[in-house]
């Protein structure tokens, strides 16, 4: 009787509900968004208002023996219209809002057939985890429960079928969605047919009651998990992809970073790392110490090194790309040791020959990266005659 299935399985509807949250607040518009909220949502306080203990506290609340049942039934009815309202935007086509209320309207009649038989049914004693069963030939109040159940094995069906149809039509981290949420609804299914046949049953006059109280909220919580998982995949793929693509751009930036780490110490250039930070946000992290180092270094930049360097690759390799890479590795590379030098001459003020109007790009970076790792192996640049600068030419 402590119902922890329930609130579980509310609890999983609603961290779905609280992470899609910020993209209904920036889209409140979004008929699609508002339609996967209210899903998530209203399918929690399915599970919230069935638990038996929230149950007995809205029948000593209500006053009334047995209230809690059309209440929960009302919110599945509503968590029914929700779905269908879903699927009609996930359909499209010229008559999406007809449709929608048209859907709405309907599970609205069926509110209604609850609110009814409840009211001209007599219900004395109250039954947190079984009413289905022990008042299923109590007349007007099978009647409800039938409603309802048929209403939500009508909805879990259009569902299964229409999200399992559309995941062949499409790929990736959707497909997987839809897979799931077909496979959720489904086992939704299953909460409504156990329950109908232990009605049946019922009527026959044998006692399948468990098929009420233990199989039946077993599939509605699977189909919860489920749904959920389908709801967020979606969302989730793309962002772990961009985690992945951003982790292995911060590891590829590394040889550059160290190339400039004594400078960056030295003039205290770098930020604090972030803690506890995404991949993206330590990516940025890496970019911005790097360019604020290339920044430093901009004076020291030697443009007749960039171009030579630049020219004799493009030469031997006909590839622009590297040789642009291999061009500001090789000026980076001087730049960064004559910055350091103690008896160096400081470059001129005018700003003659500098780079910096061209700061490389955060691709661009990453080529120069590999270049300087010897991963793109370049030809050796013409050597500078002793005793000249490799500073900003005049």
């Amino acid at each position: 009787m402590t119902g922890l299935l329930n609130y579980v399985s509310c609890g999983v509807l609603w961290l779905g509900l609280l992470v899609k949250a910020p993209d209904l607040l920036r889209h409140r518009r979004d008929p699609y968004l508002r339609a996967i909220c209210a899903v998530l949502g209203l399918a929690g306080l399915c599970f919230f208002l069935g638990a038996p203990p929230t149950v007995g506290a809205v029948n000593r609340l209500g006053g009334v023996p047995n209230l809690a049942a059309p209440v929960t039934y009302v919110a599945i009815t509503g968590y029914c219209a929700a779905s269908q309202v879903l699927i009609v935007h996930w359909r499209g086509g010229p008559r999406v809002h007809r449709t929608a209320r048209r859907w709405m309207l309907a599970y609205a009649v069926v509110v209604l057939g609850i609110a009814v038989t409840f009211a001209l049914g007599d219900a004395p004693v109250e039954r947190r985890t079984d009413l289905d069963t022990y008042y299923a030939t109590t007349p007007y109040l099978a009647q409800m429960i039938v409603l309802y159940l048929l209403a939500h094995l009508i909805t879990v069906t259009v569902t299964t079928v229409s999200s399992l149809r559309w995941a062949r039509r499409v790929r990736g981290g959707l497909r997987a969605g839809l897979v799931l949420l077909g496979t959720g609804s489904l086992c939704g299914a299953g909460y409504s047919v156990a329950k109908l046949v232990a009605v049946g049953a019922r009527w026959s006059g044998r006692d399948w009651s468990a098929l009420s109280t233990t199989v039946s909220p077993a599939a509605a919580g699977l189909g919860a998990l489920l749904t959920v998982v389908g709801v967020l995949v979606p969302l989730a793929v793309p962002r772990v992809g961009e985690w992945r693509r951003a982790r292995r751009t911060y590891a590829r930036l590394g040889p550059l970073e160290r190339t400039l780490e004594d400078l960056l110490t030295r003039r205290t250039l770098r930020l604090p790392r972030p803690r506890f930070a995404s991949p993206t946000t330590r990516l940025m992290w890496r970019q911005t110490s790097i360019h604020n180092a290339l920044s430093h270094l901009d004076a020291y930049f030697d443009q007749d090194l960039y171009d030579r360097t630049r020219s004799g690759v493009l030469a031997a390799t006909d590839d622009r790309e590297r040789a642009e890479a291999a061009a500001w590795a090789a000026v980076i590379t001087a730049a960064v040791r004559q910055e350091a030098d103690p008896g160096r001459r400081l470059p001129p003020s005018d700003g003659t020959g500098r780079l910096l109007g061209r700061v490389p790009e955060p691709a661009v970076l990453a080529r120069i990266a590999d270049a300087l790792a010897g991963t793109s192996p370049v030809p050796v640049a013409p050597a500078v005659p002793s005793g000249t600068t490799t500073a900003g030419t005049a």
